[in-house]
């Protein structure tokens, strides 16, 4: 690589050599940002792992028939839940929270996740989807990355061969009437 970028050819130009320390630094950035796509990649797992951590599974009897089974609506209903530790606390639960309540009745019983407060919440993500969320994140991190390195590269070229054409048109001004019998 040294070679390349400073090897003593007369047909290379500075110019040439100017392109060759930008793909250097351009390749040097592009595994930088793949290993900070791994990085935010492992953060997004973490951070999904420590929000499931505080979830404790529970029961919850229906007070009132749950709402009917409708496509992307939210519902609710009353019920009551009964804490991990012992005791119990009644309020609403929405279809968000506990999606099975959507079509039951009253007295029926349904699974809940309660926070660290005793609250329902949203269900814990499957161990598989934490994974595809963390690997999708880093992939289109690494791919925004990518794709920003590859468009600095098309528009330092564009400006490298802007200064190629200048330097051939120069030379070829200088020697191009000594080619030709017109004068």
């Amino acid at each position: 690589m040294a070679r390349l970028l400073t090897g003593r050819n007369p047909l290379r130009r500075p110019v040439d050599r100017i392109e060759g320390v930008v793909l250097v630094a351009l390749s040097a950035a592009f595994l930088a940002a793949v290993a900070i796509a791994c990085i935010f990649g492992t953060h997004t797992y973490q951070a999904q792992r420590a929000a499931t951590a505080g979830l404790r599974p529970a029961t919850a009897v229906l007070l009132q028939d749950g709402p009917a089974v409708r496509m992307g609506s939210v519902g609710q209903a009353e019920a009551r839940w009964f804490l991990p530790g012992g005791g119990e606390q009644s309020g609403v639960l929405t279809t968000a929270v506990a999606p099975d309540i959507a079509g039951a009745t009253a007295g029926d019983r349904v699974p809940v996740w309660l926070n660290r407060s005793g609250q329902p919440a949203a269900p814990p993500a499957d161990q598989t989807v934490m994974i595809i969320y963390a690997l999708t994140a880093g992939v289109v991190a690494t791919a925004l990355a990518g794709l920003t390195l590859l468009l600095v590269y098309a528009l330092c070229r564009h400006a490298l061969d802007r200064r190629r054409l200048v330097a051939w048109e120069s030379a070829w001004n200088r020697t191009g009437p000594s080619w030709t019998n017109r004068r």
